[in-house]
């Protein structure tokens, strides 16, 4: 059985190839921004948004890949009053954003949804909550800097596997999904199937 991943994060990608998970990677053909904004439209909250965005990611590239395991995934970023961000635009919004965060604690949702066919077999969203330090300008301006624009590519615009661990006094949850794939239940459904020896 072939497991298509239905994005093309380099970050989830590196989890899978170090995890030796035999994967394929391809852009879901779905419009993110459109399917995004009805949802909030409808009140969906962070949780329910990552794990409907995962689900239609997985489902619009499902048809191009009939007889495998299509793997979606998205993460969405919620404050403790409600407010939502989305991946930073540019590096100055990024500054902002980090600027809004700093001292702040939120929560990291990451959700994943497997289809195969035209049906949704397994979902699996897990939630990270992330305490910020307080930062201070110069420090963004430097942690930005140093990391360029790749932060862009990830809501948060930090990756746990490098500098962005210095933005944090605490996390509570597994790295695995700060990065955008809670490795460990996604690889126990893929020994049910096969996928990776059991």
């Amino acid at each position: 059985m072939i497991l298509v991943l239905a994005s093309q994060s380099m970050a989830r990608r590196r989890v899978l190839e170090a995890a030796g998970v035999p994967h394929i990677a391809v852009a879901s053909p779905i419009d993110e921004d459109s399917v995004k904004q009805r949802l909030r439209q409808d009140g969906t909250g962070a949780c329910l948004l990552a794990e409907s965005l995962a689900a239609a990611k997985a489902l619009a590239a499902a048809p191009q890949h009939r007889g495998a395991l299509v793997l979606g995934c998205d993460q969405t970023l919620g404050l403790d009053d409600g407010t939502m961000l989305d991946k930073a635009p540019d590096m100055a919004a990024l500054a902002g954003q980090l600027a809004q965060l700093s001292g702040r604690s939120h929560s990291l949702y990451s959700a994943l949804a497997i289809v195969e066919g035209d049906t949704i077999i397994w979902r699996h969203v897990e939630e990270v909550r992330m305490q910020m330090r307080p930062l201070s300008p110069g420090f963004i301006d430097d942690y930005l800097a140093q990391e360029g624009e790749s932060l862009l590519q990830g809501v948060g615009g930090y990756r746990i596997e490098s500098r962005g661990s210095q933005l944090f006094n605490a996390i509570e949850g597994n790295n695995f999904a700060v990065m955008g794939l809670p490795l460990l239940p996604l690889l126990g459904f893929l020994r049910t199937r096969g996928v990776v020896a059991s």
